[in-house]
């Protein structure tokens, strides 16, 4: 299968409101349309992950944020310029998502990802990816595809045919939030 036919197959997957299993710029993630709450349902269901734990969300070009936050801080934007490892920020305030993407005080964890076909995913897409570790709630993150339980593989609709053989390791984003008042703090290093 080629990389274009791969991204087609998760696009029309992730189109019809369903779940897939793909590479990320950090872990393997289940992923879906940020903006369908039945399918964002479904990954909270799959990692039987409490829905009061909020998700992460890819979008693909930083322009993106202005679609999904109120306000995206100046500070915010020069974070993710100098940022050489996969930065995750938690902006107040989100918009044109799923209620059960963003958290009980509003926030949303958003990346600006880096990696080619999670940036491909997101532009076919149109609209925000959730990102979340290919796990069970409290088991480790899977860094390769191989380390998979086969429980996520069979619950998912489309599993990504692109980086499966990797051997070469990603740690978990970093993650800060900032506040509309360009306050900050370091949730995960």
């Amino acid at each position: 299968m080629t990389f274009e036919e791969d991204i087609k197959n998760a696009v029309e997957t992730l189109k019809r409101g369903g779940v897939i299993l793909y590479p990320t710029d950090t872990v393997w993630g289940i992923g879906c349309d940020a903006s369908n709450a039945k399918a964002v349902k479904r990954v909270y269901e799959i990692k039987r992950r409490a829905d009061s734990k909020a998700l992460i969300v890819l979008v693909g070009n930083r322009n993106d944020l202005y679609r999904y936050v109120d306000e995206v801080p100046d500070v915010a934007m020069e974070l993710i310029d100098v940022s050489v490892r996969p930065t995750t920020v938690i902006y107040d305030r989100a918009i044109n998502m799923a209620d059960n993407v963003i958290a009980e005080d509003g926030s949303v964890a958003i990346r600006v990802t880096s990696d080619r076909y999670c940036q491909q995913l997101c532009r076919a897409l149109r609209r925000p990816l959730v990102s979340t570790s290919a796990n069970i709630s409290g088991t480790p993150a899977p860094a390769l595809f191989r380390e998979i339980a086969p429980e996520i593989i069979n619950a998912v609709d489309y599993v990504a045919e692109h980086r499966r053989n990797d051997n070469e390791r990603s740690e978990p984003s970093i993650i800060i939030k900032i506040s509309a008042d360009s306050t900050f703090k370091i949730i995960r290093k």
